[in-house]
C-alpha cells in the first residue's frame, strides 16, 4: 500500500442526506426510514465483505441491529438541518487479509469511538476485482451516550448571570449552585424610554422599572458538549488521520512489509509534486468503455509532470553531490541546471498559451450563455403572459369593444417582442455555433470543464514558477563557487556540452508533450533563460578577456623579438 486515504464527511439533513440511506448503502442492505417513510434497498450492491455495529458497554443491546440504532438517531434529532452522523471512509492495505483489516478497524473504533461513548457502524468493501480498492465505511453517531445509555445533549442553554460587576455563563444545573453564591439572571427591563438587561436586584433600585420579557439573557449558541465540540474541530480530523496512520504502519511492520504511509499533505511533507485528483467510479467506467475521462486524463498529465519533475530533481541532486572542484564537473552542473530552467520556462510558456486560449474562449462564451439564459426566461414569461391574455380575450364578451381592443394591442406587442427575442436567440445560437438547447448545454458543460482546467493550469504555473526560482538560486550558488576558476576555461567547457544538454531537454519535452510539442515555445524558453542568466553580458565579458589575453601575448612577443636579434649579433 503506497498511499493513505481518510475522508471525513457529515451526514446532515440540511444537505438532503439520511443516515438510514447511508447505513443501507454501506452495509449493502435494505433499511426503512420512519422519518420520511422511504425504504432504501442496496441488496443488489456487491462487494461488502464485513458488516458490524460496535456499541459502548452501556448502550442498549438491541442497537446491535443497525435498523434500531439509526432509527434511534433519527428520532432524537428534531430539526430539519440536524447533523445525524459522522462518516469516515478509509483505505485498507491491499497486502493484508480480511482478518487483519477487522483487527485494525476494531482497534480504531475502540480508541476513537466506543471508549468515548460513540456508537459505530463499520463495513468493509472490496469491489471487483478483489484487492483493487479495499476500503471501509465507518458511521459514527454525533451524540455520545451517558453512563445510563441515554443520548447526551449537543448543546445546553447558557445563561449570562451577574454578581456585582462580574458576568459569567452558567447552565441550568450550574445555576442552582451559582444562585447560592449570589449570581442572578438578567432580564429585559424598560425604564422610561430606555430598555436594557438588569438583574432583579438592580431593577428594584430603579423607580418605574418594568420587566418586559420572561426570557433570561443567554449566549447565542449555548454551550456545546465538549466531546461534540471536539468532534467538529479540525484537530479531531487530524487526530483520526494520525491514529489510522499509526495503526496501518504498526500492522505492516508486524507482517514484515517495508512500505509505510504518511497522513500529512504534500505541503506539510515539503513535497513539491502536485497531488492527483479523485477519479471516482464514473470516470473509471468511461475509461473502461474506451472513452477518455477528463479526470483520468488530468491525473495522467499530473503523473507525467511529477515523473519529469522527479527525474530532473534526481539528476540535478546527483550532479550536485558528485560535483568536485573541477572545471568539467562544475560546467556540467551549471549546464544541467540551465537545461532544467529551459524545461521549466517551456512548461510555463505552454501553460501561459493554454490559459490565454481557454480564457479567451470562456470570456467570449460566458456573457453569451448568460444572455441566452436571460432570453429563455424572458421568452418563457412573455409566452406565458401572451397565452394568459389570449385566454382572457377569448372569455371577454365581443360587446366589450374597449377591453377587446386593449387585449388585442397588448397581444400584438407581446408577439412583436417575442419575435425580437427569438431573433436575438437565433443570433446567439449562431455565435455559439449551436442548433438547439441540447447543444447549448454541451457548451455550458465545456465552459465549466475549461474553468476547472484553468484552475489546474494556475496551480501548475505556481508550482513550476517555484521550481524555476529554486533552480535560479542553485545556479547563483554555483556561480559563487566558480568565482576562483579561470572564466575563459569554464566558458569553453560549458559551450562544449551546451548543445548536448539542450538536446536532452528537447528530448524530455518531446516525450512529455508528444504531438503537442512546439519548437517556437522551446525557442522562447531558451531566450527567457538567456535573459535570466544575462548570458549576453557574460559572452561580452569573455570576449573582452580573450582580447586582453591576445594583446598581452602580442606585447610579450614584440618585447622578446629585439632581444633575440641582439643575442644573435653578439653570438
Amino acid at each position: 500500500m503506497n498511499y493513505f486515504h481518510l475522508e471525513a464527511k457529515v451526514v446532515s439533513r440540511g444537505a438532503g442526506r439520511s443516515v438510514i440511506a447511508a447505513a443501507a448503502y454501506a452495509s449493502c442492505s435494505r433499511l426503512y426510514n420512519d422519518y420520511d417513510g422511504l425504504t432504501h434497498d442496496y441488496t443488489r450492491k456487491q462487494g461488502c465483505l464485513y458488516s458490524e455495529v460496535f456499541l459502548p458497554q452501556y448502550a442498549p443491546e438491541n442497537w446491535k441491529d443497525r435498523q434500531v440504532l439509526w432509527e434511534a438517531v433519527e428520532s432524537v434529532e428534531k430539526t430539519k438541518d440536524s447533523r445525524l452522523a459522522r462518516e469516515l471512509v478509509v483505505a485498507l492495505p491491499a497486502e493484508l487479509s480480511l482478518d487483519d483489516w477487522k483487527n485494525m478497524l476494531e482497534r480504531f473504533i475502540r480508541e476513537q469511538g466506543t471508549d468515548l461513548g460513540m456508537c459505530a457502524d463499520v463495513n468493509i468493501h472490496d469491489p471487483y476485482p478483489p484487492g483493487h480498492n479495499p476500503h471501509s465505511h465507518i458511521l459514527f453517531t454525533m451524540r455520545p451516550l451517558d453512563e445510563y445509555g441515554k443520548w447526551q445533549a449537543k448543546t445546553q442553554k447558557e445563561y449570562l448571570c451577574k454578581r456585582g460587576e462580574e458576568e459569567c455563563g452558567f447552565t441550568a444545573d450550574e445555576f442552582k449552585v451559582a444562585k447560592t453564591q449570589g449570581w442572578e439572571k438578567q432580564y429585559m427591563y424598560q425604564f422610561g424610554e430606555k430598555k436594557g438587561y438588569l438583574t432583579p436586584s438592580e431593577a428594584e433600585k430603579i423607580e418605574g422599572c418594568i420587566r418586559t420579557s420572561k426570557t433570561p439573557k443567554s449566549t447565542r449558541y449555548g454551550r456545546q458538549n465538549p466531546l461534540t465540540e471536539l468532534w467538529n474541530s479540525e484537530e479531531q480530523i487530524f487526530a483520526w488521520r494520525k491514529s489510522w496512520e499509526m495503526i496501518i504502519n504498526e500492522e505492516q511492520e508486524r507482517h514484515g512489509i517495508v512500505d509505510r504511509v504518511d497522513c500529512r499533505s504534500h505541503a506539510a511533507r515539503g513535497l513539491t509534486e502536485q497531488p492527483t485528483v479523485h477519479e471516482g467510479y464514473h470516470a473509471r467506467k468511461l475509461e473502461s468503455m474506451g472513452i477518455v475521462s477528463d479526470r483520468c486524463e488530468l491525473n495522467r498529465q499530473i503523473r507525467a509532470d511529477n515523473k519529469l519533475l522527479r527525474e530532473l530533481k534526481a539528476s540535478v541532486k546527483k550532479l550536485m553531490d558528485t560535483a568536485k572542484n573541477t572545471i568539467p564537473s562544475l560546467a556540467k552542473a551549471m549546464e544541467s541546471l540551465r537545461a532544467k530552467m529551459i524545461i521549466f520556462c517551456y512548461q510555463l510558456g505552454y501553460i501561459c498559451k493554454g490559459k490565454s486560449s481557454i480564457s479567451k474562449y470562456v470570456d467570449a462564451a460566458d456573457p453569451i450563455l448568460e444572455r441566452y439564459a436571460e432570453l429563455k426566461q424572458e421568452i418563457r414569461e412573455k409566452s406565458s403572459e401572451q397565452k394568459s391574455l389570449r385566454s382572457e380575450k377569448k372569455g371577454t364578451s365581443i360587446f366589450n369593444v374597449k377591453k377587446q381592443m386593449e387585449l388585442s394591442q397588448r397581444i400584438a406587442e407581446l408577439t412583436e417582442d417575442l419575435e425580437e427575442l427569438c431573433s436575438e436567440r437565433t443570433m446567439l445560437l449562431n455565435q455559439l455555433d449551436c442548433a438547439d438547447d441540447k447543444e447549448v448545454k454541451k457548451v455550458k458543460t465545456s465552459v465549466s470543464t475549461m474553468k476547472d482546467t484553468l484552475k489546474n493550469l494556475e496551480a501548475k504555473e505556481v508550482q513550476f514558477s517555484a521550481e524555476l526560482d529554486a533552480a535560479q538560486k542553485e545556479f547563483a550558488s554555483l556561480q559563487e563557487q566558480v568565482a576562483d576558476f579561470d572564466p575563459i576555461d569554464l566558458y569553453n567547457a560549458r559551450q562544449a556540452i551546451r548543445s548536448e544538454m539542450e538536446q536532452d531537454a528537447v528530448h524530455k519535452l518531446q516525450e512529455r508533450y508528444t504531438d503537442e510539442y512546439r519548437y517556437i515555445t522551446m525557442v522562447d524558453g531558451r531566450r527567457e533563460v538567456s535573459l535570466m542568466l544575462d548570458e549576453y553580458a557574460e559572452e561580452q565579458r569573455i570576449q573582452q578577456l580573450k582580447q586582453e589575453q591576445q594583446r598581452k601575448f602580442q606585447q610579450e612577443r614584440r618585447q622578446n623579438h629585439p632581444l633575440k636579434k641582439q643575442k644573435d649579433r653578439e653570438r
